[in-house]
């Protein structure tokens, strides 16, 4: 989990230290950090933050362009699927942009007296957390400015009728140039800001989007959606069951690990050598987590390591472990008992019992010494690779985390020698 955010005394200091303060008019006055941090129509010369990067200095400005295209705020020919893919393969490629992209869109979704606009660009905020992370500095930052909008869809209404009102006395006897709109279009804010504030406490930790191929529509579109629609990596188990209630009502397991695990199996992943251990390409492995999230299992796999990289990660991924935090100290307190380590399964929350038993009856498949004379991936091995995905530790001592990474291997293995898995035969 991330620090507490920063209070916002502390953000004014660090607004600072590191905005690149502006100016304006004949005789160059700098612009003050509220206005700096307040909604802009017009253009920019130079980036938000300090940076000696010639390059960073000229996309920066661009960027800005950019942000303003996809709220709506500057015309542009392109559509804004594609002007999300320019803004977020830009920060993807180009690492010293991604906290430029997020300032800008903290001060474009600062002050906005239209709804649309505010509401798109916190949108694109969503997006851009799928494919990166801010930087460790920038990052209790942005957290503090998310958090502030958990709950404040009253705040932002009454703030932009403030706003409003004093543009129309200001503008009394010009007609505006920009609509001003405070009816709601489309979600509440406070449903953006809590689905980004997830997807910052997740991506501050993965790393955002891994591999060598760039940012594509799809996954674009797949971002947006999942601001609605939880993606099934990520998501509690009993959202993940929730989800697939209208597609598989019947089933007592989530679909997403039964037809991973199946796919693994038909394509002989209990006779590759180095099964859970070698990992698939990431590039095919992104390109199977989109169709997976949009239950479909493409017929053109043939690298079983592909599927079992991804079932890996869903087991990772998953909002809280399969073996729940509060069992994790009994777990560890008897990795050399097989009794006692059988004791805690049966303790567990009836979902989460079968999906650890079908886990542990799908390993256990491997175990069989037939199929271990060709993986090279025995019980120990098996345990190694699986127990980081199935056990958190929460401690941050690294001697704690080392000690204990080798009472949760040993306490996996115990299951997979000892746990009785034949009533999972079957169940979907």
């Amino acid at each position: 989990t991330l620090r507490k955010p920063i209070s916002q005394s502390s953000m004014a200091d660090w607004a600072s230290k590191n905005l690149n303060m502006h100016t304006q008019g004949i005789f160059r006055r700098r612009i003050s950090i509220s206005n700096m941090l307040s909604w802009n129509g017009g253009s920019i010369k130079k980036p938000m933050l300090i940076t000696s990067n010639r390059t960073i200095k000229k996309e920066a400005c661009e960027m800005f362009k950019l942000v303003q295209s996809y709220m709506g705020d500057r015309q542009t020919r392109m559509d804004r699927n594609h002007v999300a893919l320019v803004t977020v393969t830009k920060c993807w490629s180009m690492q010293g942009l991604r906290d430029e992209l997020y300032i800008q869109l903290i001060r474009q979704t600062t002050d906005n007296t239209c709804y649309r606009s505010l509401a798109w660009g916190w949108e694109l905020m969503a997006i851009s957390l799928a494919f990166f992370s801010p930087s460790p500095k920038f990052q209790s930052y942005l957290e503090g400015y998310i958090y502030r909008h958990l709950d404040s869809d009253e705040n932002i209404a009454q703030r932009m009728k403030e706003l409003v009102d004093l543009k129309n006395k200001k503008n009394s006897k010009s007609r505006k140039k920009r609509k001003q709109n405070t009816e709601d279009e489309g979600l509440p804010i406070s449903t953006y800001a809590k689905y980004c504030y997830r997807k910052l406490q997740k991506v501050a930790v993965t790393g955002g989007k891994k591999g060598l191929r760039k940012p594509t529509v799809e996954e674009i579109t797949h971002a947006r959606n999942a601001i609605v629609t939880p993606s099934l990596f990520g998501s509690s188990l009993e959202e993940i069951m929730l989800r697939q209630q209208d597609l598989y009502p019947g089933n007592k397991l989530p679909w997403v690990q039964t037809q991973l695990s199946q796919q693994v199996l038909a394509l002989g992943g209990e006779q590759t050598e180095g099964i859970f251990r070698i990992p698939g390409d990431i590039d095919e492995v992104n390109a199977l987590k989109l169709q997976v999230d949009q239950w479909r299992i493409p017929s053109s796999l043939s690298d079983p390591n592909i599927p079992a990289s991804l079932l890996k990660l869903w087991y990772r991924e998953l909002e809280e472990p399969v073996i729940p935090q509060q069992f994790y100290k009994e777990c560890i307190s008897n990795y050399e008992n097989p009794d006692a380590a059988v004791a805690v399964v049966q303790l567990l929350p009836e979902l989460n019992r079968l999906v650890l038993c079908y886990l542990i009856h799908f390993l256990q498949i491997f175990a069989q010494p037939s199929n271990v004379g060709r993986t090279k991936m025995d019980v120990n091995n098996l345990a190694m690779v699986m127990a980081p995905n199935c056990l958190r530790c929460q401690s941050d001592d690294p001697r704690i985390i080392f000690e204990n990474t080798r009472k949760e291997m040993s306490f996996l293995r115990m299951l997979i020698v000892h746990l009785d898995t034949s009533f999972i035969k079957g169940l979907v």
